[in-house]
């Protein structure tokens, strides 16, 4: 295996440090992945705790036959020079899908990468955004979507705190209740909202109803209905965050009748598809406490579909 350093988007306002990692020997261009990181701030490891899913997956799938490029990402590593931007507020494309299809640019430039076997890998939010990525310029060979969902993101997070506030203690509930119940009608009528008014709401930080609205129109199935292109759907059985029996089963509904899509369900395995601790949504700090590390069924699955699609 072979780690180097990259720049992406080196001569943007928003430059990430990255590592394209290659599988050593090749003697012929090789397929290659750009890794897109879920919610929230990561870095190019999408290190949560003593996770580091994709550091697992770019190594497993150089010893593989497979490169990989992974990076920071843009709001790990600009955070305050996005929220001081005076041009709008953040949205997902500006987060998340101009690097992806910068990366997927980086790999085709370079003369180790098969041009035409470049695939992208999606985990949580990466996945929900991965179909829209494809469509607005990635041009991807296929589509890996690990622990994704095709509902609206605003759907599961509601849901996600729901559940962890039934599961607290009765004086923490009644402290987080209301906090909940108030972000919950926020969301309420939001795609009756016009732009500016969604931008108008802020929600945190530098997070505005405006995010929402504008990742969730269109939905993740109307992309999915766009793309033509082969997709591989991976879920953890074990994963609190998005669920075997809702969101896979949602993909399922919406992708199991075409011959170029195939599922794969783990049991055991949690969000992060590393074997879980609990089956509690309101453990979660303690699921990413103990190192572990993808399986080699996991790697296995996605590396034997990649040489099978590219």
């Amino acid at each position: 295996m072979i780690n180097e350093k990259i720049v992406l988007g080196e001569n943007t306002r928003y430059p990430l440090n990255g590592l394209l990692t290659l599988p050593e020997g090749a003697e012929k261009p090789v397929p290659a992945v750009v890794f897109v990181h879920g919610s929230g701030s990561s870095n190019m490891d999408e290190k949560v705790g003593k996770l580091t899913p994709f550091r697992d997956l770019a190594e497993g799938l150089a010893a593989r036959g497979i490169a990989s490029v992974r990076y920071d990402k843009r709001t790990y590593a600009h955070a305050f020079r996005m929220l001081r931007d005076k041009s709008g507020p953040i949205t997902v494309r500006e987060e998340t899908v101009e690097d992806a299809i910068l990366a997927a640019e980086l790999l085709r430039r370079d003369g180790r990468i098969d041009p035409g076997r470049i695939f992208i890998v999606g985990h949580s939010m990466g996945a929900m955004l991965a179909p829209r990525i494809h469509l607005e310029g990635g041009d991807f060979a296929g589509l890996v979507l690990m622990a994704g969902t095709p509902r609206r993101l605003e759907e599961v997070l509601m849901e996600q705190s729901n559940e962890a506030l039934a599961e607290m203690p009765a004086l923490l509930r009644k402290l987080a209740g209301g906090s909940i119940r108030k972000l919950g009608r926020k969301f309420e009528g939001l795609y009756d909202l016009s732009d500016e008014e969604a931008k108008a709401q802020r929600l945190g930080g530098g997070t505005t109803l405006y995010y929402f609205k504008e990742m969730g129109q269109p939905t993740v199935a109307d992309h999915l209905a766009q793309v033509q292109v082969p997709m591989l759907v991976m879920q953890g059985e074990m994963d609190v965050q998005v669920k075997a029996g809702v969101d896979f089963a949602l993909y399922r509904e919406l992708l199991g009748e075409r011959e170029n899509v195939t599922f794969r369900l783990y049991p055991g395995l949690n969000h992060a598809f590393v074997p879980a601790l609990s089956g509690k949504i309101s453990d979660a700090k303690r699921e990413f406490s103990r190192e572990r590390h993808i399986p080699a069924e996991v790697l296995d699955d996605m590396a034997a579909w990649i040489l099978v699609n590219g």
